[in-house]
């Protein structure tokens, strides 16, 4: 028989898998070259109009309590294109943890007559819920699981640096800049410490777009994260776009899961996309995959019928 069900031993493997701890868990998205407002702040105000994201994602289908999470992102360029501004928003399940993220965004960019160098700030905060009293265990009655941790807030902040062009982008980023801490013996609960360097996690990210013909372009990509005293982790992939219509790709999470994405680029203004995970781990045989589905659309502005020039990116 289990000690514990599996909402709890799946809340504490998520947080093992995630290499993050103490209320530290980072998101993760298989199609996160569509959705670098989480992972990059300086992506903010990147296109060249008002763009709005929105994703769900259901992970490890089959297992009570794996995570489930749903974002939406807004953001555009100002001042001539050297400032951006965006908000995002996240909320996310994983059995008896609820999180809402809340960040606004901003970024300054130096552009050049090819290409952009943009450096941003995400500044806001992490609204916590853990519901242990949920949680049936064989002891009647324990105390481990008898108090409820109720709306803690928590601040946080990310920087990063992003540099692109019509066909290459490359990025480096602090997602999260402060680590949050759960303590019951301070005042409000919480421990918010911006000293601990050594709790950052790292994000480089880069992507390159080939085109093969007429017809079809290829799309590299990769983003490398990397934490002190965690395995580094490396998402690779390779997207196909097929008469600026039609993405097909696929791609390798080490230690973690293969992934199938397609996509329709319906106009220049309408992505719509959807991938699937195949888990490789140790959790193969408990899940049936991973779903994931993106929207993505550009408002076209004031005085423009159309958007200049398609953006892989």
């Amino acid at each position: 028989m289990k000690k514990i069900l599996n909402k709890v031993f799946v809340l504490l493997l998520f947080c093992l898998i995630s290499y993050q701890a103490k209320s530290q868990t980072e998101t993760m998205f298989s199609q996160y070259m569509f959705n670098e407002t989480f992972i990059n702040p300086a992506y903010t105000g990147s296109r060249e109009t008002i763009s709005a994201t929105l994703f769900y994602r259901k992970q490890w289908v089959g297992i009570e309590g794996a995570p489930v999470t749903q974002s939406f992102s807004v953001h555009a360029p100002i001042k001539k294109k050297k400032l951006g501004l965006g908000l995002s928003v996240l909320n996310e399940e994983i059995g008896v943890s609820h999180k809402l993220l809340v960040y606004g965004g901003v970024s300054y960019r130096i552009l050049y007559q090819q290409s952009a160098l943009s450096f941003g700030l995400n500044v806001g905060f992490i609204n916590d819920e853990e519901l242990y009293s949920q949680v049936r265990t064989i002891v009647a009655g324990d105390r481990q699981f008898s108090t409820d941790v109720t709306k803690m807030f928590l601040p946080n902040a990310g920087f990063g640096v992003y540099y692109y062009k019509s066909n290459f982008y490359a990025g480096f980023s602090i997602p999260k800049l402060i680590q949050n801490n759960l303590n019951p013996s301070l005042p409000n609960g919480v421990e918010n410490n911006i000293a601990k360097i050594s709790a950052w996690h790292y994000y480089l990210t880069a992507g390159y777009v080939y085109k093969m013909n007429e017809l079809i372009k290829v799309k590299p990509s990769m983003m490398f994260k990397a934490t002190k005293n965690a395995p580094v982790q490396l998402d690779i992939n390779a997207d196909f776009l097929i008469n600026d219509f039609f993405w097909l790709g696929a791609g390798y999470r080490t230690g973690d899961a293969v992934n199938a994405m397609v996509g329709l680029d319906l106009s220049r203004q309408l992505r719509i996309s959807y991938s699937y995970d195949f888990t490789v781990s140790s959790l193969q045989k408990y899940n049936t995959g991973s779903h994931e589905f993106g929207l993505k659309y550009q408002f076209i502005e004031r005085g423009r019928n159309f958007i200049s020039s398609p953006r892989y990116f």
